[in-house]
């Protein structure tokens, strides 16, 4: 692709998407069919008018990628445009991420997580079928391409797929469980029968989602491949409850909505207790929130454990301005998907709770960065905002108490990157998703430049039974450094995957013994890819931050990988060692070099027949820590915990 403004022309409906954002062009500079007189004697604009247009160059290529399915050298020329922005730099932008093809391709795209939760329950045979039915990943089959993906966060679902398909009215939503005939993986390619996430009997199919009947074998029910050419329906897709099997439960706290409230109703909202919150907020005073907020001992849940009152205080005192608050709703570690689950079965909750938080620090914008590969929250999400907005509870005057606010959805594109605070304001912002050296922090200059928080969904939604009951109650639960409840992703080789809540101090083996572990457990992962494992004689760990870390592993976001004796380890490790190649953002030389290196070595160790590990496990040792020493991120800082507590933990390759 020419990296220079081309004589290459937008289709016409690449050129109506993208004026379907941007509205009309407004001259034949910025990409109108013809060039006035008037064109000819004024040229508006300049550098400050295309930076403040940046921040719409992702929105403006998920619209052409949406309708069309590719971005093609015209449709980005048209763009570049409309936004004055370079095509070397749009191009940089557009092939950053996953979820965008600068080459055409279908409309119809296929997506097979193949990440750990998914390869434990069998992703292999899925793709293998696919294989042998549509060809290898990448290759076009009657307006169909599938391929290989991270995780999805729909690891409940394991092994899940994610369909796709571009149009004038594209639907996003349909994804669908396909598991192999029998539970684990063991079974022949291509021997599936289809399950309801609740595990008992089979749902109906959802229209367009990837599809099974009852039993299919390879030679006579070839249904993945007539599920991916089929046209797409509106799919009806199970309900964000079947992700909890505590659902319903009154102990629950911030799963109380979930499976008993409509999650499209905010007049059901506001009669389980909604907006209570808000109001109690707007009686304290912004100053009033953070004091409770600190009181409570609220700190991060996305891994790192901040304060979240601490953070807030900090941008609230920035005398620059203005002030923003951002939601990293861009959770892509794999095995995680307790913010999906939130999002889909109770998006109010997440409205109320920005809203408040964007009062408490000073902000008038809030912005949820949410997954691409998370369509029914986009859904939930953008009607939950019009819905809010309509009954004044969003916008100029937020509950008739003169506060201004209202809240944006910014979608990602396929980038585990992005989930790094700062890779967030520079993919908002329109540049490649790349983190920011720092400091200067967040608080200080952060999106756009200005005082901004960043929390993600769980962290933002315990605040709101930190207001309803105080700060006191909410701090009662849990242990004396870790207040309150936990939310954890338990997926793997366990009888009832799924999210569920539980007070901080709780241990391990009270989780399992939740969600049925298997006869032979081998090892946990704690914490995702990033995290540590435990072996099955740890298993009273405490499920604090503290505790994690006094037995030598990590909670972070709360994954809770469960591996039984029939999964190799030694191909999980190198799975993950793919996972941070892939997705490092190859910004600085540790991380881009080392997450090579590291993949490279375990490729050794795994393919070769006779000795030399040892050399090999010395190598990823020095490269590890060089990695976790000069890294500019969290990525490359945590690349090499879990080989390293493989290996010193569970003695893999001994």
């Amino acid at each position: 692709m020419d990296l220079r403004y081309t004589d290459a022309a937008p289709s016409d409906a690449e050129r109506e998407a993208v004026d379907a954002l941007l509205g009309p062009p407004p001259s034949g500079w910025e990409g109108a069919a013809e060039r006035t007189a008037e064109d000819l004697r004024w040229a508006r604009g300049g550098a400050a008018a295309a930076k403040d247009r940046r921040d719409q160059l992702l929105p403006a290529l998920h619209a052409v990628n949406d309708r069309v399915g590719w971005i093609s050298e015209g449709a980005l020329d048209y763009i570049c445009r409309r936004l004055t922005v370079a095509p070397a730099e749009a191009y940089g932008v557009a092939t950053f991420y996953a979820m965008f093809s600068v080459r055409p391709r279908p409309a119809k795209v296929l997506h097979v997580c193949t990440d750990l939760a998914c390869a434990a329950r069998g992703s292999a045979g899925v793709c293998a079928d696919l294989t042998e039915r549509l060809g290898a990943p990448g290759t076009p089959a009657e307006g169909t391409v599938w391929q290989e993906s991270p995780c999805l966060g729909l690891c409940e679902r394991a092994p899940a797929a994610l369909l796709l398909q571009a149009g004038a009215n594209p639907d996003l939503r349909s994804f669908r469980q396909i598991q192999p005939l029998g539970g684990p993986p063991g079974r022949s390619p291509g021997e599936f029968e289809e399950r309801g996430s609740g595990g008992g009997a089979p749902e109906a199919p959802a229209a367009g989602a990837v599809r099974c009947s009852a039993v299919l074998a390879p030679a006579t029910a070839p249904a993945l491949v007539t599920a991916a050419l089929a046209p797409l329906d509106a799919p009806e897709e199970p309900p964000a409850a079947a992700a909890v099997p505590q659902a319903g439960d009154p102990a629950l706290v911030l799963l109380k909505r979930i499976g008993t409230v409509d999650p499209a109703s905010l007049d059901d909202y506001r009669s389980t207790g909604g907006y209570t919150a808000l109001r109690r907020a707007f009686a304290l005073g912004p100053a009033g929130v953070i004091r409770e907020v600190l009181d409570a001992g609220l700190v991060g849940r996305g891994g790192a454990a901040f304060p979240t009152g601490r953070k807030w205080q900090a941008t609230a005192q920035q005398a620059d301005g203005p002030h923003y608050l951002v939601c990293n709703a861009d959770e892509s570690e794999p095995g995680t998907f307790k913010d999906r689950v939130l999002m889909e079965g109770d998006p109010y909750a997440l409205v109320e709770a920005m809203t408040i938080a964007g009062y408490a620090i000073g902000a008038h914008q809030g912005y949820i960065y949410l997954r691409g590969e998370y369509p029914r929250a986009y859904e939930r999400l953008d009607h939950a905002l019009t819905s809010a907005r309509t009954r004044g509870l969003l916008g100029p005057d937020v509950l008739g108490q003169g506060y201004a606010f209202d809240i944006e959805i910014r979608r990602g594109a396929g980038a585990y990157i992005c989930g790094e605070e700062t890779a967030i304001f520079n993919s908002i912002e329109g540049q490649r998703g790349e983190p920011r050296s720092k400091p200067p922090f967040p608080v200080e200059k952060g999106l756009f430049g200005k005082p901004t928080a960043v929390n993600n969904v769980e962290t933002l939604v315990n605040v709101l039974p930190i207001l309803e009951h105080g700060a006191a109650a909410y701090a009662a639960t849990g242990t004396e450094t870790s207040t309150g409840t936990k939310l954890f992703c338990v997926s793997g080789q366990v009888a009832r995957p799924g999210i569920y809540e539980l007070p901080f101090g709780a241990n391990l083996r009270e989780l399992l013994d939740l969600a049925g572990p298997p006869e032979r457990l081998r090892a946990v992962l704690l914490g995702g890819a990033a995290g540590g494992f435990v072996r099955p004689d740890e298993l009273d760990v405490p499920l604090t931050f503290e505790g994690t870390r006094a037995a030598g592993t990590t909670l972070g976001s709360g994954v809770v990988l469960v591996l039984d004796d029939s999964v190799e380890l030694p191909r999980v490790l190198l799975r993950i060692a793919e996972f941070f190649r892939d997705e490092s953002c190859g910004q600085c030389v540790p991380c881009r070099v080392g997450t090579v290196r590291q993949e490279e070595a375990l490729h050794r160790i795994v393919d070769r027949t006779g000795d030399g590990a040892a050399e090999d496990i010395a190598l990823m040792r020095e490269v590890g820590q060089t990695m976790r020493d000069a890294s500019i991120c969290g990525l490359g800082q945590t690349a090499w915990n879990a080989v390293e507590s493989a290996i010193d933990r569970l003695g893999v390759y001994k």
